[in-house]
């Protein structure tokens, strides 16, 4: 989608998982850990646009709660081991649109539903720090706007001077949607159509198939001011 007249744009928020990283967790064996092989089809079933596992176990008891979250961060400290940063494709990855944003001044954050070991040890692997990064330690995480309002007001801009980047339909265009941004879904593996789109009633802004396509529809569209 071509926006008619520039916007300014101040600040870029990306996902951390899937986006600036290599996605290596294996979510659906981790909710079979959770939720065990019956109630998972049966959740799965209910919720053919992916499972919020997260939401899911809030309303357990604080025991089963816990429990929950003991297998989920085993899942993701496994996942820690395998950290990849996003790959150079197309002459450009995280570290290159990442430079292309400093050149021009533009700040970038991070919001993630991942722990903040994750984010650290990113930061440490890829060389980058993003400001603020928020891990799900920050209450209540994505797809609630509440991260992404708080990185604007961080940076003091207006959330239609963000763009949110993320690989989560219904995380990560939700949250920028519901924050009043504009919101890029990298959908490297054609996962969503439009009837998603309806489905969920998210349209995001644009739609990429790589970082590397970030940095052109960047200029293209937005006249990019810090």
């Amino acid at each position: 989608m071509a926006i008619s007249a520039k916007a300014r744009l101040r600040g870029v928020v990306f996902d951390m998982d899937g986006t600036l990283t290599v996605p290596v967790i294996d979510f659906a064996a981790m909710y079979k850990s959770v939720l065990g092989e019956d109630e998972y089809r049966r959740v799965k079933a209910e919720n053919p646009s992916g499972i919020d596992i997260l939401h899911h176990i809030e309303s357990w008891s604080a025991d089963k709660q816990r429990k929950a979250l003991e297998i989920i961060t085993d899942f993701e400290r496994q996942g820690l081991d395998r950290l990849q940063i996003m790959p150079v494709i197309y002459g450009a990855g995280a570290v290159e649109l990442c430079g292309f944003l400093d050149s021009k001044k533009i700040r970038r954050g991070l919001i993630t539903r991942n722990v903040m070991e994750a984010v650290d040890l990113f930061h440490l692997k890829s060389g980058m720090i993003f400001s603020p990064a928020l891990s799900r330690e920050f209450r209540p995480y994505k797809p609630d706007p509440a991260p992404l309002l708080h990185i604007c007001s961080m940076w003091e801009v207006q959330p239609n001077e963000v763009m949110m980047v993320g690989d989560s339909l219904k995380d990560d265009v939700a949250c920028g949607k519901r924050a009043g941004a504009f919101t890029c879904l990298l959908d490297e593996k054609g996962r969503y159509s439009s009837h998603d789109f309806t489905n969920l009633d998210l349209q995001p802004d644009f739609t990429v198939s790589s970082l590397a396509e970030i940095h052109s529809l960047l200029e293209s569209n937005f006249d990019l001011m810090p």
